[in-house]
């Protein structure tokens, strides 16, 4: 219901005015190409400038995508790798091509929803546009500039991008910005995954990039509707102004589509009609997808020696004594957690001479010089992954004097095997910090990978990243080692297998169940909300 009130009036009144003055300027240009005005029935998207405002592509993208069950992390991650540090298998590459507005990115978010796979790579054609001449960004402001036009799009850079992304590989990718028409200064880091989705308007247009996709889909969506959906992105969140959008769509969208886009579509694999609202061909991609991913679900075994990054506490007596204990089965939850805290002392203690340090002189109460080492870097913040990487914390804080603790919940699907993010919690300026990341055991290292990759994307140096964790298993080690390796990873001991649980082989006992004792109520704030936070 709407208020008769004055000031309503006036609203209605202003949205009126707009809305017939958008409807007259679209059947103006829809008589002109012989649409008439049947073409404006399918008109039903409101746009507005009330609220406009500027946006990039580094905004628009957030490395989470968010459903109704669960999160998604879209910057990716490395591919399984065998014991030369090669992958087992490239990623799949979908090929998403269609008009300007046409849904690409609908469809897209659509595909990664229903795959319900955690590591993907969605990667915009947008980011490539090259950048501009003085004399162009003049052009562009006027929209006299093609931004349609293949000219327009740094190929080289784009196909270079995608073959490494395929093969595993990070990558930086531009920063766009649609409101300046330029790249911003700092550009954003992308890694590999299992699928990676490439869209754009020329997507199809290069025939090196054909090559690397291993599926071609076409988003064949009416122009009307197309330029509906553009007014109203470009207007609301590019800052543009109707004339603008209409003159740029007829002299350049429009014939660009005719002559450069709309003739690949005879190279898709799948067209799909209506754009995003075609669900029917979504779950078809899906079924196709998924079959293809099934073939190389099959991670690899390890026979190769540990990596050099890897560090494992001397084993003295002390130290197989205490894993005597704890891997015991008859050992009680009292004597459990005891010595479990005395063994993660010790490692903690074991990590920090790893840290760098420089040579400095202080003065003793004799009136004596000693030379002595002290911490060089900026600061030192330690990590857990929750759950059991909690039972960590108190022996850093006893070690590490007012150390700042984050915490990221790290979950494994039961269903796909793989680990999916659920809660994070960083200090703001983590970058300039030398991180010591902590879990009590890595098993295949696929949590492990995913809590590195989530400080990598908070711009952690990777050469500044310690995995700590009690005991970890070769698989894990392997893993984490191929997929970044600058992490220095430091254990108490490396056990040869895992069950058909994934649990290590000879292993210990469960912390969550032994160890650590957890609220309920702060359980269900983990499991129920997917929550991205830094404090």
């Amino acid at each position: 219901p709407i208020s008769s009130g004055s000031e309503n009036s006036s609203k209605i009144t202003q949205i009126m005015a707009f809305s017939a003055a958008i409807v007259a300027t679209l059947a103006s240009l829809f008589c002109s190409s012989g649409s008439g005005e049947d073409s404006l029935d399918r008109l039903l998207l409101a746009v507005s400038t009330s609220h406009r405002k500027s946006s990039t592509l580094g905004k628009t993208e957030p490395p989470l995508l968010r459903t109704g069950t669960r999160t998604i992390y879209t910057a990716g991650r490395p591919p399984w790798y065998n014991e030369h540090g090669a992958q087992f298998k490239e990623a799949f590459v979908i090929g998403l091509c269609g008009g300007s507005a046409s849904g690409k990115t609908t469809v897209a978010n659509k595909i990664i929803e229903a795959l319900d796979v955690p590591w993907v790579v969605l990667l915009s054609m947008d980011s490539f546009y090259k950048v501009l001449s003085p004399e162009e960004q003049a052009l562009a402001v006027r929209n006299d500039y093609n931004f349609d036009h293949p000219g327009a799009f740094d190929f080289e850079l784009l196909v270079t991008t995608l073959r490494k992304l395929k093969q595993g590989k990070s990558v930086k990718i531009p920063v766009y910005d649609f409101t300046t028409h330029g790249c911003q200064k700092d550009w954003k880091n992308v890694y590999g995954a299992s699928v990676i989705i490439f869209e754009g308007i020329l997507s199809f247009a290069d025939k090196e990039l054909l090559q690397l996709m291993d599926m071609k889909i076409f988003v064949d969506t009416d122009s009307d509707i197309r330029l509906v959906w553009r007014l109203r992105r470009d207007i609301t969140e590019r800052g543009r102004d109707i004339e603008g959008v209409i003159k740029q769509y007829n002299k350049f969208v429009k014939p660009a589509f005719e002559e450069y886009i709309e003739p690949t579509m005879r190279l898709a694999d799948i067209v799909v009609p209506r754009g995003g609202g075609n669900m029917v061909a979504i779950d078809l991609i899906v079924q196709h997808v998924h079959s293809q991913l099934e073939k190389v679900s099959e991670k690899g075994h390890y026979d190769s020696p540990l990596p050099q990054t890897l560090s494992v506490l001397e084993s003295t007596p002390q130290v197989r004594g205490l894993h005597t204990i704890i891997r015991n089965k008859d050992t009680s939850r009292d004597e459990f957690i005891f010595y479990s805290r005395r063994l993660m002392r010790l490692l903690i203690e074991h990590t920090l001479s790893f840290l760098p340090s420089k040579a400095c002189f202080v003065q003793t109460l004799q009136g004596q010089e000693y030379e002595s080492r002290r911490f060089s870097g900026k600061g030192i913040t330690g990590v857990s992954v929750l759950r059991a990487g909690e039972t960590m914390e108190p022996a850093l804080r006893a070690v590490c004097k007012d150390v700042r603790i984050g915490k990221i919940l790290i979950q494994t699907n039961l269903d796909s095997g793989e680990p999916e993010l659920h809660y994070l919690r960083l200090p703001r300026d983590i970058s300039e910090d030398h991180v010591i990341l902590m879990d009590s055991t890595v098993s295949t290292g696929a949590a492990a990978m995913m809590a590195v990759r989530v400080l990598l994307d908070h711009d952690v140096q990777e050469d500044k990243v310690v995995l700590v964790s009690l005991l970890m298993a070769e698989l894990g080690v392997h893993s984490v080692a191929y997929a970044f390796p600058r992490v220095k990873i430091i254990t108490t001991a490396v056990d040869k297998s895992l069950d058909d649980l994934l649990h290590v082989i000879p292993g210990i006992d469960s912390f969550l169940k032994d160890h650590v004792t957890l609220k309920k109520i702060q359980l269900c704030y983990y499991r129920d909300n997917l929550h991205f936070k830094i404090y």
